[in-house]
C-alpha cells in the first residue's frame, strides 16, 4: 500500500530510499531553499519520479536564503574543502533543516491521507548536523503523531547505516548514480575536493560502483 510521502533531494541517499522504497511511495517533495546546488539537484529528482511513476512536488522556501546563515546558502566559495569532518563541515548546517522540511511534508502527507514521511538521513550525518539524529528523529515523529489527527510518523530507515552500504543498497537495485547530485557547490559538475564529493567518491569506491561522476579535480 502507498501510504508514505519522501523528502527527495535528488541527491544519493534519498534516490536510492525512493528506488527500493518505491512500492510504499505515493508523492515525493523536493525543497527548493536557495542552496547552492538546487538547481543541480531539483531536475535529478524530478527525473528519478518520472522513471517510478512517482508524484512529484516541489516546495519553495524563498525564505531561507534571506533569515538563515550557512555556507550552503552563501555560494561556491563559501564551501570548505576537505574531509567530511564536524569541524570542517559545520558551516554547511542549514540551521533546523530537516525539521521545517518534516513539518512542511507532514501537514502534506496528512492533506494526502499518507501516514508516513520518509527521509534519507544516515550515520555520515549524525556529529555533524544536529536534524539528523535517531534522537531528533524520534522526538520528530513524535511531535508529528501528536499533532497529527492521523498520527503521521517519520520513517527514516537508513538512520542506522553508513553511505556506503546505502550505495550497495543501490547497486543491487541498478541505479545509475551518474544521475544524482552530492556536491555543495553546485557548479556545472561536481568539484571533486569539498567533502560531499570526498563521501560519495567513498561511498561508491566502497560498494564497488564504478564512479562515472564528471569531477573537476
Amino acid at each position: 500500500m502507498k501510504d508514505s510521502a519522501i523528502i527527495l533531494s535528488g541527491g544519493m541517499d534519498s534516490v536510492t530510499m525512493l528506488y527500493e522504497y518505491a512500492a510504499d511511495i505515493a508523492l515525493a517533495i523536493s525543497f527548493d531553499y536557495g542552496s547552492n546546488h538546487n538547481a543541480q539537484e531539483l531536475p535529478l529528482a524530478q527525473y528519478h519520479c518520472q522513471q517510478l511513476g512517482i508524484r512529484h512536488i516541489t516546495i519553495p522556501l524563498s525564505f531561507m536564503p534571506k533569515y538563515f546563515r550557512s555556507s550552503l546558502l552563501a555560494g561556491a566559495d563559501a564551501i570548505p574543502e576537505g574531509n567530511y569532518s564536524a569541524d570542517n563541515m559545520a558551516s554547511t548546517v542549514v540551521p533546523f533543516r530537516n525539521g521545517i522540511m518534516l513539518a512542511i511534508a507532514c501537514g502534506i502527507a496528512e492533506s494526502n491521507g499518507l501516514r508516513r514521511v520518509m527521509i534519507a538521513n544516515h550515520t555520515g550525518d549524525h556529529n555533524i548536523y544536529p536534524d539528523c539524529r535517531s534522537s531528533f528523529i524520534d522526538a520528530m515523529s513524535s511531535a508529528m503523531s501528536n499533532g497529527t489527527d492521523t498520527n503521521v510518523t517519520v520513517w527514516a530507515p537508513y538512520t542506522n547505516i553508513t553511505k556506503g552500504e546505502i550505495a550497495s543498497h543501490g547497486k543491487a537495485l541498478g541505479i545509475d548514480y551518474s544521475k544524482t547530485w552530492s556536491c555543495y557547490k553546485g557548479g556545472k559538475i561536481h568539484c571533486g575536493k569539498c567533502a560531499t564529493c570526498i563521501e560519495r567518491k567513498e561511498a561508491l569506491q566502497s560498494a564497488g560502483i564504478q564512479d562515472t561522476t564528471k569531477y573537476e579535480s
